[in-house]
């Protein structure tokens, strides 16, 4: 049985999208009413100005309204011919998405290790796995918990074999690496707009981005039934596309990222300084890097039995994720990996604990996480 908190302790929340929500209700409210007065729900004026400023933002050419951050890395592989026969190569420490979207297209997952300091894609252990396959086609570098991956070491090694690079950028909205956004970096980026996001919707939505135009008319085509002439497909394509609605809460929010973003980093601080004077093993930030702090994430040797003390104090946490994606029964035994064990991706595993990091998260919630974190590390 799990333990229970005392009642008169209202739960520290790990995200609290109604919170942000609260927050810029009058914006959001008066722009979705907009929209209802308009009679125009899907790919209209908002998505439209949504991509522009979202591309601007990002520091590329276009951006393409899709359904979900699934969606998007989907398509992105669809737009590069990327099918059955391929191999793409990608992290086993992520969102069972990233896999799953590789999986959508019939092409075949490789997973390799990560660096254990950033959590994120290790460019070594891709090196050696592009070696071992002759069938990669493309890499998908995912950008965990907000900290980047190696985009220069990733984009080196893959274009010794001229392999297509699409970031994972569902976590890392804003993030930077010596000022260039991730998202601008490969061929091209997907973005999740899933509430807890960054940049959150009040419902699904994603994003896909790029510089090459060839590739966003693709996009575009494959997102709605490959359709130029509406009802006529020149290719076949499926149905993902952006409402209206969470075009323009998306609008708000975009204007209200990098304000968002620099609360988060500001409670990262608070952290850092209360956690590293205890020991504790605190998120390791590259030099030159933007860190978004989608999620804080502590290293914990006993980190089930703290998990449970940190409830009891009504401190809200999460495990992200529980089982890297070789492990999970859905893919034990199937996929392929790289050369080499994915030892760092097994044991952080049993380690890693997300503690409430939203820029909402009030004094008194700041100092009760806190507080209770070191009590339970003792």
């Amino acid at each position: 049985m799990s333990p229970q908190r005392p009642s008169n302790q209202p739960a520290v929340p790990l995200a609290d999208p109604k919170r942000g929500y609260r927050v810029l209700k009058q914006e959001i409210d008066d722009a979705v009413r907009k929209v209802l007065d308009s009679g125009s729900y899907i790919l209209g004026e908002e998505v439209s100005a949504f991509e522009r400023e979202f591309a601007t933002y990002i520091g590329v050419q276009r951006a393409i309204g899709v359904g979900s951050g699934t969606d998007a890395l989907h398509l992105a592989l669809r737009t590069s011919d990327i099918g059955p026969g391929d191999a793409v190569i990608t992290a086993s420490h992520t969102a069972v998405a990233t896999v799953a979207a590789i999986e959508l297209t019939g092409a075949t997952p490789i997973l390799v290790d990560i660096d254990p300091d950033t959590f994120t894609m290790d460019p070594s252990r891709l090196k050696l796995a592009i070696a071992a396959h002759s069938n990669v086609r493309a890499v998908i570098p995912v950008h965990l918990y907000g900290h980047p991956a190696d985009m220069p070491a990733i984009m080196s090694v893959a274009g010794d074999r001229s392999l297509i690079v699409i970031e994972d950028c569902a976590q890392a909205h804003g993030a930077s690496i010596g000022g260039r956004k991730t998202g601008s970096w490969g061929h091209m980026a997907a973005f999740s707009f899933y509430p807890t996001k960054n940049i959150g919707a009040l419902g699904d939505g994603g994003a896909l981005v790029t510089n090459d135009d060839a590739l966003a008319e693709r996009a575009e085509l494959l997102r709605q039934y490959g359709w130029h002439t509406r009802y006529v497909s020149d290719i076949a394509g499926l149905n993902s596309r952006l409402d209206e609605i969470q075009a323009a809460i998306l609008r708000i929010k975009l204007r209200n990222l990098d304000r968002e973003n620099s609360k988060r980093q500001e409670l990262a601080s608070i952290y850092d300084a209360a956690f590293s004077s205890r020991n504790l093993c605190i998120p390791i930030v590259r030099p030159d890097v933007r860190h978004a702090y989608h999620q804080y994430t502590l290293q914990l040797p006993e980190r089930d039995q703290c998990r449970d003390r940190l409830e009891v104090n009504g401190i809200q946490t999460a495990i992200l994720y529980p089982k890297p994606v070789h492990l999970q029964p859905a893919y034990r035994d199937r996929l392929q990996s790289g050369p080499g064990l994915l030892r760092h991706s097994e044991r952080i595993c049993t380690e890693i604990l997300s503690i409430p990091m939203h820029p909402y998260l009030t004094e008194n919630e700041i100092v009760r996480v806190v507080n209770a974190v070191i009590s339970a590390t003792q």
